[in-house]
């Protein structure tokens, strides 16, 4: 089943399938929303390429965990900062401020997990629609602000030292 065809019942999404979205020059599909899992929570694939990640950000509604499937992350809690590899599964409560980046040459992938679902029409409203066999553009510093309210909108909150992100 595609991700359009998912019921709070049951469903499947196959490989390569589900709405892939370039969003701060990482692109994330869509395997689970909101709307599929009867708002129990949102699991969206992740390929972070070298040098990508969100900027330093709170979730005010929802917890975030991911398991990074290969390559590796450099994650940022608070004033704390460790290296994960493949394998390695990370837990972030809401009301923390955390962030990721890939400090590796080759893009990193992981399964993000949200809950409760919701804040992945984050993604969806403010992302663009991925094309096949194209990398994600680059964050452009000029969206920061648009970034920012959106995520407000979403109960976040962007945690950015002066100026915009990287």
């Amino acid at each position: 089943m595609s991700l359009g065809e998912l019921s709070p019942g049951a469903g499947v999404v196959r490989a390569g399938q589900g709405p892939a979205i370039w969003m701060v020059g990482d692109t994330y599909t869509l395997k689970a929303t909101s709307e599929s899992t009867g708002g129990a929570f949102a699991l969206i694939e992740a390929s972070i390429p070298s040098g990508g990640g969100p900027p330093p950000h709170i979730h005010t509604r929802e917890d975030e965990a991911f398991y990074l499937l290969s390559g590796q992350l450099q994650v940022s809690v608070g004033d704390e900062t460790t290296l994960v590899r493949g394998g390695d599964f990370v837990y972030l409560p809401r009301g923390i401020a955390h962030s990721f980046t890939n400090p590796g040459v080759s893009a990193a992938h992981a399964l993000l997990l949200i809950t409760p679902g919701g804040f992945e029409g984050f993604f969806a409203e403010l992302g663009t629609r991925a094309r096949v066999g194209e990398q994600a553009p680059p964050f452009d510093p000029s969206d920061f602000e648009r970034v920012a309210e959106a995520t407000r909108r979403y109960g976040g909150e962007l945690v950015a030292p002066a100026g915009p992100p990287r």
